[in-house]
């Protein structure tokens, strides 16, 4: 089988994956090239979401390729995961954090946050793309510091529970069924109780306004949520979020989906860019024969090979189940910096023609600032790395 990334992946980190697990990363590659990258320059200058996108990958049966269950594997591994995000990444971040909303933010939610009857029930909806789910913590006033700042609220009222609240940055809300809402338990005695409910975009008192003016990840269509007198059943409460700390737990999973993110930006930059290069000629001969141009190209390959090999280890360790907070947060402090650093050599390298849409860096770009900061800051990161390290915690 042919490899899948000859130019970006020198030291074979692709080699850990299984046959089926290559064959349906072909199968996604050749989709993506043929139906998604030739529309995302357009939609992202326009701002605007590609419509078809969650029916194309619902078909395409994304969350359990076809490859894996002929090889009796029913749920996919998280190496798999990491480069199945990458992969999408590669293409265009937007699109990945789209499909990462699906596949890990509502999947880990209701993993690790819902009861075992709740996981049989919910799970097969959402795996087979009949139920669409976001995750929406952030607020206008709280993000950093939503262990203790979260201000949306959820009231026990009989077999039902009431939200109040504001939630902002939730990214494609307006295209779920679902969107798992955390809140704070207005009845906990130590004010420090939270709940998180899967709450159906269709119900009365939840209103979804599309964030506009952004200039990074435009193909996205970020919403402020507005909750009032949300009505939710108890069924819908995921049973086993009590606190931060089971919350806490969720974003440890969904972290880790961010640094595989930000690591497929990389590559679909870097590979960008080599094209121009090797073709752009300047003084008669093409950018890619000066010293310069080389420097550059092989510090852009040392960040992607070392953030290879921090997500393939990540992966490792989630699926040895040894997998701590600091082990994603020190992956998403450095390898979003490398990013960073990565897709401003590769604009670089294109000169003028680097701020075009259509030389193909500079998507990857702009849309490389909201990942960067998504997820856990570069700052919260450090601090919960260096907590891990020193056993001392940092945090006000």
């Amino acid at each position: 089988m042919t490899r899948l990334y000859e130019t970006a992946d020198v030291y074979d980190y692709e080699s850990l994956l299984s046959d089926p697990e290559r064959a349906a990363l072909a199968r996604l590659r050749a989709h993506l090239e043929t139906e998604v990258a030739p529309i995302v320059d357009d939609h992202w200058e326009r701002g605007e979401f590609p419509a078809g996108l969650p029916a194309q990958f619902a078909e395409l049966g994304l969350l359990q390729p076809r490859e894996l269950l002929e090889a009796g594997v029913e749920v996919p591994r998280p190496m798999f995961e990491g480069f199945r995000i990458m992969e999408i990444a590669r293409v265009d971040a937007g699109v990945a954090t789209y499909f990462s909303g699906q596949a890990t933010m509502i999947t880990s939610a209701v993993l690790h946050g819902a009861t075992p009857e709740q996981r049989d029930e919910w799970m097969p909806r959402i795996r087979s793309y009949e139920w669409t789910g976001v995750f929406a913590i952030t607020e206008p006033d709280h993000g950093s510091d939503v262990a203790r700042g979260i201000q949306t609220t959820a009231r026990r009222d009989g077999d039902e529970w009431v939200l109040d609240g504001v939630k902002m940055w939730i990214g494609s809300a307006a295209y779920a069924s679902h969107v798992c809402v955390v809140a704070r338990d207005a009845d906990s005695p130590d004010g420090r109780g939270q709940r998180a409910f899967l709450v159906p975009t269709g119900t009365p008192g939840m209103r979804i306004e599309k964030i506009a003016g952004k200039g990074s990840l435009r193909i996205v269509d970020n919403a402020l949520i507005t909750l009032e007198g949300v009505r939710v059943p108890e069924e819908l409460r995921l049973g086993r979020v009590e606190r931060f700390g089971d919350v806490a737990e969720m974003l440890r999973h969904m972290r880790a989906s961010v640094v595989w993110l930000a690591t497929g930006v990389q590559i679909g930059a870097y590979e960008a860019a080599l094209a121009y290069v090797r073709e752009r000629e300047q003084f008669g001969r093409p950018l890619a024969g000066f010293q310069l141009v080389q420097e550059k190209v092989a510090r852009m390959l040392g960040n992607i090979t070392a953030c290879l090999g921090m997500c393939t280890r990540l992966a490792q360790l989630q699926e040895e189940g040894v997998y701590r907070d600091e082990d994603s947060a020190m992956a998403k402090h450095f390898v979003s910096a490398r990013m960073r650093e990565t897709v401003a050599l590769a604009r670089e390298l294109c000169g003028g023609n680097g701020i075009l849409l259509s030389t193909g860096v500079m998507r990857f770009f702009a849309d490389a600032e909201a990942v960067y900061t998504y997820e856990g800051t570069n700052e919260i990161s450090a601090l919960v790395t260096a907590r891990g390290a020193t056993g001392v915690s940092a945090f006000v």
